[in-house]
């Protein structure tokens, strides 16, 4: 929490850890040359391949985009395969096959609630052209979605997307680690599509808003109620994103009364972090829930959110899609 302090609240703070951050940055900038000229070997992957990433470390509302792109190339006649990190995985060989029912402590939580939601087939592994190889291994994809590879240069893209937070964006505007940056904003002029997840988007920009009215059961995911329902209830609000402040928000917006109970990113849950000696409602996001289903409780819910975008944007986006995959 001292970081994301230093990141969004504080430039004068950070000012210790600059030089250090100019040295991230030519780092950054010089392996990303090294890789343009040819120094580092970029490998091409027999499929059109779109690259969904963030300039920063943290949440940015990445993988509803992910999973939105997904179903609107499904929409449109495409069969999209997803490639991913697997972040939190502790998987004894990569890369690894994703499915609905696969255990998160092997390959991710992310990577887990993109399989359920989308229905795509799926690889995972630090290797992304590894991963691709993988997913092509055993499914006749026409495309693939490499979810946050943006500076995973050794795989070629034919389209790179940008996912920002439209209310943090860009913090004190520093690198790693006096800032939340990978890399510097001017990164934005060389991508394809800039899409912002809330706020208010800049020229060029896309806007994206994420939706979600409807609570699930854990133990039982097809009982659901109403956000509404918890209206002027106190309940404990779980979450181990990149931004839970986010996900707070949304409750309180909603008129309910939270308790707040923050994780790290990518937490593996037990289940003594959900047991607050008390029956009052306990709400997490999907991404949680994935990971404590196992030990769920009757009172313990999940909300379950959906990217949203202008249907001029989506009918642009898909042009520019189509223009990728079969031109």
């Amino acid at each position: 929490m001292s970081l994301e302090w230093l990141w969004y609240r504080s430039r004068v703070a950070a000012l210790p850890l600059v030089p250090l951050s100019w040295l991230f940055r030519a780092v950054a900038a010089l392996r990303r040359e090294a890789y343009r000229r040819g120094s580092l070997a970029s490998r091409h992957i027999p499929r059109p391949v779109i690259v969904v990433g963030n300039l920063t470390v943290g949440g940015s509302g990445k993988t509803p985009f992910v999973i939105w792109l997904a179903g609107q190339l499904l929409a449109a006649g495409y069969w999209p395969g997803i490639v991913s990190r697997g972040y939190g995985g502790k998987a004894s060989r990569w890369p690894q096959q994703v499915r609905p029912d696969s255990d998160t402590a092997v390959v991710g939580d992310e990577a887990v609630l993109i399989a359920r939601r989308t229905g795509c087939p799926m690889a995972v592994g630090p290797d992304r052209v590894e991963a691709c190889r993988a997913l092509l291994k055993y499914h006749d994809c026409d495309v693939i979605i490499s979810d946050d590879g943006l500076q995973h240069y050794a795989l070629q893209r034919d389209l790179e997307i940008v996912v920002v937070d439209g209310v943090r964006r860009f913090g004190n505007g520093f690198c790693l680690p006096a800032g939340p940056l990978r890399e510097p904003p001017a990164r934005l002029k060389t991508v394809d599509l800039v899409v912002v997840n809330g706020g208010f988007p800049r020229p060029g920009e896309v806007l994206m808003q994420l939706e979600g009215g409807t609570l699930c059961n854990l133990p039982e995911p097809t009982r659901c109620q109403p956000l509404s329902s918890l209206y002027g209830r106190r309940v404990h609000a779980v979450a181990g994103i990149g931004n839970p402040g986010r996900f707070f928000a949304r409750l309180r917006e909603a008129g309910i009364l939270v308790k707040e109970h923050p994780f790290p990113d990518h937490h593996r849950f037990c289940a003594s972090d959900l047991a607050f000696g008390d029956d009052d409602p306990v709400v997490m996001t999907e991404k949680d829930a994935v990971k404590c289903q196992p030990f769920a409780m009757p009172h313990h819910w999940y909300l379950p959110v959906n990217a949203r975008l202008r249907e001029s944007d989506t009918s642009q986006i898909l042009q520019l899609l189509k223009r990728k995959i079969d031109g």
